[in-house]
C-alpha cells in the first residue's frame, strides 16, 4: 500500500518514516540549537540532526529517503540522542533498521492459544482477561471479559474496536488516551513484524476509515502494553474503575501474545459492578448458551 495523502502515513512502519516523523517533532531549542529566523520545517533541519548525530548529512539524507539500509548500531544510538528517543522508541528505532535489513523473509503462521492458557483463563471467574496476538487480535477472552465488551458490535481486534465500533467512546472514559496507547502498541509491533500482510492490511483498512487513525499514526509514537488505569462505562452497570496488568506468552504457542487482566480494588463499587455483571451475562448471554468450556478463541 501506498502514502496515505491526508497525513502522509505509511500502513507499513519503515525506518526512514520513523526518522522523518520524530525529527518534525523535535525543536531547536530542545536540544540546545538556537532559532534564528523562519523555518520551512516544524523541528529540526535533515543536516541540523546529522550534526548532532555526528553523521554527514548526505548520510543522513538517504537514511531518510530509504537508500541506506544497514546504519551501525552505534549510529543508530547517536540518531536516538540527537532525536531525544525514549527507551522504548530508541529499541523501535533499532528493531526498524533491522527488519529493513531483512526485508522479504518475516512470514507469519497462524497464531494459536496454548490450551494451557486457555484453561486458566476459564478458572479466573471474576477477573476479565483476554489474550492479545501480535496485531492486538483478541484470540481468546473468558467470560467476564465477554461480558465487558458485550458493547461491541466489532470484537476480533482491539485496534478495530477502539477506532471502528461507535461503542469505543462511550466505553473507553478516557477515549483519547485509549486510542494513543492502541496506536503505540501497533508502531512497536511493527518494529518486529514488518513484512506481516495482517498488520499492513490492519493499519491500511483503520486508516481509511478513521482520521483519528491516521493523525495518531503519523506521530509514531511506541509504547507497549504494561500496566495502568482503565476508567470504563458498560450499558448494563455503569461506570467501572479498574486496573489492567500485561504479561507476555513465553512459550512456543504465543510468541508476541499478551494475557491482560483487569481487576478491580477489593470493595470498591466496581467490584460490585463487574460481580453484577458476570451474573447477569450467565443469566443473559448475548450469544445463548454454548456447550464446552467457557472461554471464547478465535484463530487466525
Amino acid at each position: 500500500m501506498g502514502t496515505d495523502e491526508t497525513t502522509g502515513t505509511e500502513p507499513r512502519a519503515t525506518l526512514e518514516g520513523f526518522l522523518r516523523a520524530r525529527r518534525d517533532r523535535v525543536r531547536p531549542n530542545d536540544v540546545g540549537l538556537p532559532h534564528s529566523g523562519r523555518r520551512r520545517v516544524p523541528g529540526l533541519r535533515r543536516e541540523e540532526v546529522a550534526i548532532l548525530a555526528g553523521v554527514s548529512t548526505d548520510y543522513y539524507m538517504r537514511l531518510e529517503q530509504g537508500r541506506e539500509r544497514h546504519p551501525s548500531p552505534q549510529v543508530l544510538d547517536a540518531l536516538a540522542r540527537a532525536l531525544l528517543l525514549d527507551g522504548e522508541a530508541a529499541d523501535h528505532l533499532h528493531r526498524l533498521a533491522l527488519a529493513g535489513a531483512r526485508r522479504g523473509r518475516d512470514a507469519r503462521r497462524p497464531e494459536r492459544v496454548s490450551p494451557y492458557l486457555l484453561r486458566l483463563l476459564d478458572r479466573w471467574d471474576g477477573t476479565p482477561a483476554f489474550v492479545l496476538g501480535g496485531t492486538l487480535e483478541v484470540l481468546a477472552r473468558n467470560r467476564l471479559a465477554e461480558a465487558l465488551h458485550a458493547d461491541f458490535t466489532i470484537a476480533d481486534n482491539l485496534a478495530r474496536m477502539t477506532f471502528l465500533d461507535p461503542a469505543a467512546r462511550g466505553f473507553h472514559r478516557d477515549w483519547g488516551r485509549s486510542a494513543a496507547a492502541v496506536v503505540a502498541e501497533l508502531h512497536k509491533a511493527a518494529g518486529t513484524r514488518r513484512d506481516d500482510p495482517r498488520l499492513s492490511a490492519l493499519v491500511g483498512e483503520i486508516s481509511s476509515e478513521s482520521t483519528d487513525f491516521r493523525v495518531l499514526w503519523s506521530r509514531h509514537d511506541v509504547r507497549g502494553k504494561s500496566g495502568g488505569a482503565k476508567r470504563l462505562h458498560h450499558s448494563a452497570v455503569g461506570p467501572l474503575e479498574l486496573h489492567y496488568e500485561s504479561f507476555a506468552v513465553n512459550n512456543a504457542d504465543g510468541p508476541g501474545q499478551q494475557l491482560v487482566v483487569y481487576q478491580a480494588e477489593p470493595g470498591s463499587p466496581s467490584e460490585e459492578a463487574l460481580t453484577l455483571l458476570g451474573s447477569l451475562h450467565t443469566l443473559y448471554p448475548a450469544d445463548g448458551p454454548e456447550p464446552g468450556a467457557g472461554t471464547r478463541t478465535k484463530h487466525s
